[in-house]
């Protein structure tokens, strides 16, 4: 017998000023975000499976090395990494869409790295990089089965609601 379906909630946030953003500094000087390009898909791998392997992250657990490589080639795509004491503590993805509103498309801590205020940190350098390369709105979507601190980061960086939809897990 399988188990029933689990519900989850989708919530979608905006921020549409740099105005907006309620910035968080480096928790210690140890701490870097800085662009990765050519990234291995080794390491790209790394990143999607262990930030997202409490949080169901399953989409892309089965891209092959090219399928990778073909998605980080993508100019409309920047990848950025934190790192604490130039080790790999987390990461986010940028993704510029056709009417200039920017995605940070994925966002999130290596385990070893959360509870330190360090994800404050990655979420305002992400959010000043999309304005940077000259975002008409920043946004993301999270949902409930992430993190239980993700929500109110996203809320105490700046970002508002605008819609939340439910889905089958």
């Amino acid at each position: 017998m399988s188990a029933p379906p689990r519900q989850a909630v989708r919530t979608y946030l905006q921020m549409h000023s740099p105005s907006d953003l309620q910035a968080a500094d480096a928790p210690s000087p140890t701490v870097t975000v800085e662009r990765l390009e050519n990234c291995p898909p080794a390491v790209w791998r790394r990143l999607y499976t262990e930030v997202g392997r409490e949080y169901h992250w399953v989409d892309r657990l089965a891209w092959t090395d090219e399928e990778i490589s073909a998605y980080l080639a993508d100019p409309a795509l920047e990848l950025w990494v934190l790192k604490e004491a130039g080790e790999l503590a987390g990461y986010f993805e940028l993704r510029t869409e056709a009417d200039g509103a920017i995605e940070i498309a994925y966002f999130g801590l290596l385990p070893h790295a959360i509870g330190r205020g360090l994800g404050k940190y990655l979420l305002t350098r992400a959010v000043q990089r999309a304005w940077e390369r000259g975002a008409t709105r920043v946004w993301l979507h999270t949902s409930s089965l992430d993190h239980s601190s993700a929500l109110p980061n996203y809320l105490a960086r700046g970002f508002s609601i605008w819609k939340q939809t439910t889905y089958e897990v």
